[in-house]
């Protein structure tokens, strides 16, 4: 994914702040590409007036960046015609599919979370997220494009590396910009018939995949892992259908890999957040534990997450959220933290490409960070 994009509104510390992201338009068709070179002048000032930014582009150029592994992203300067300079960005990233046809149906339901997301959703949501022009997918849901702001010198989060309490804190608050708008919303799957919501048939095959992946990552990572963790990870694989009914209470639009490596920091304190191909109507929980749970190592996180939590939990009322006190938010903050080893064991054994050192090592913290909230939260408990 890019390194950075421009926020589409207001610091999210404006309370009453509720101007809505500026999206795409559906009335305007441009047509989607899957090639840097198909990204033509003519192109782009047909996308940038598909999202409200009436300027003609005269020449431009790009480079490639991000590392994603869903789709190829590419920095693109913009010329304007003189006299509109003021009217068009200088800078956009635009994200499209790569990869041969195959490979593309099997993550093809990512392309549609992601573009649907900034088509449906985002001018609804309070997040904070990149302005997008254009979010085109293909017929046959194979190739998609984004046409979003460049937030650059905004600092990517690194899994890895961890986070400030600052950092932690304007990304829980941010966190909550997205849930509050759709919190407990019925209608959800009506307003997207293409959104994942999680079916009785699907937690079945869900525990047989998480059962085999926690197999395989214990075995491989035996000599990394304590006993205590490798019993956890195990524990939780085979939980895990149990965990999906237990938290069908609450239903917000979740963001599903709301994690370090998929946020940006922003000079002014403020967080961006992209990737949005795990889109989902689920349980907000799990967000706010698989972030709390994976961002912040186990010591930092026993001292921070009581008020971390409460951070969160005072601008979901600041948003509007009624009807939910704090004790049962740090309730669903526990019940939420097996989405993290289920998504970090799921990621490592069954990505596509070949294992890197670096990735061994996120997803390996990320996992023991998560076991270690897991034993010490009483989650499996819970259930």
């Amino acid at each position: 994914m890019p390194t950075s994009h421009e926020p589409s509104h207001e610091p999210d510390h404006e309370p009453d702040h509720d101007e809505p992201n500026h999206g795409w338009n559906a009335g305007d068709r441009v047509p989607v590409v899957d090639d840097p070179a198909a990204v033509t002048p003519q192109w782009l000032t047909a996308a940038l007036r598909a999202g409200g930014t009436e300027a003609e582009i005269i020449a431009v150029s790009h480079e490639a960046i991000g590392t994603g592994q869903l789709g190829a992203s590419y920095r693109f300067h913009l010329q304007a015609r003189p006299g509109q300079d003021g009217s068009a960005p200088s800078t956009v990233v635009i994200k499209m599919a790569a990869g041969d046809l195959r490979t593309r149906s099997l993550i093809a339901t990512a392309y549609r979370q992601e573009t649907g997301f900034y088509r449906v959703f985002a001018p609804s949501a309070r997040i904070r997220v990149p302005r997008c022009w254009y979010a085109g997918l293909a017929d046959d849901g194979l190739s998609f494009t984004l046409v979003l702001e460049d937030a650059h010198p905004a600092s990517p989060g690194r899994q890895v590396q961890g986070c400030t309490t600052d950092q932690a804190t304007a990304a829980v608050r941010n966190l909550a910009g997205l849930h509050a708008p759709f919190w407990n919303d019925d209608t959800l799957t009506e307003q997207a018939t293409w959104l994942r919501r999680t079916s009785e048939t699907a937690l079945r095959s869900m525990r047989e995949v998480l059962v085999s992946a926690a197999d395989t990552f214990v075995a491989r990572f035996r000599a990394d892992l304590s006993v205590a963790d490798a019993d956890v990870l195990l524990r939780t694989a085979d939980q895990i259908a149990r965990w999906g009914r237990r938290i069908r209470h609450r239903t917000s639009l979740i963001h599903g890999d709301y994690r370090l490596d998929n946020l940006l920091f922003t000079a002014d304190g403020q967080v961006v957040t992209v990737d949005w191909q795990t889109l989902e109507a689920g349980f907000p929980g799990r967000d706010l534990a698989y972030f709390l749970s994976t961002a912040l190592p186990a010591p930092q996180r026993r001292r921070q997450e009581t008020s971390l939590v409460a951070a969160y939990h005072e601008r979901l009322l600041r948003h509007g959220v009624t009807d939910y006190p704090l004790d049962a938010c740090f309730e669903d903050y526990r019940l939420g933290t097996l989405h993290g080893p289920m998504t970090a064991m799921i990621g490592c054994v069954y990505a596509p490409g070949t294992p890197t050192e670096s990735s061994d090592q996120m997803f390996l913290s990320m996992a023991t960070n998560c076991a270690a909230a897991i034993r010490e939260l009483g989650t499996l408990d819970l259930l």
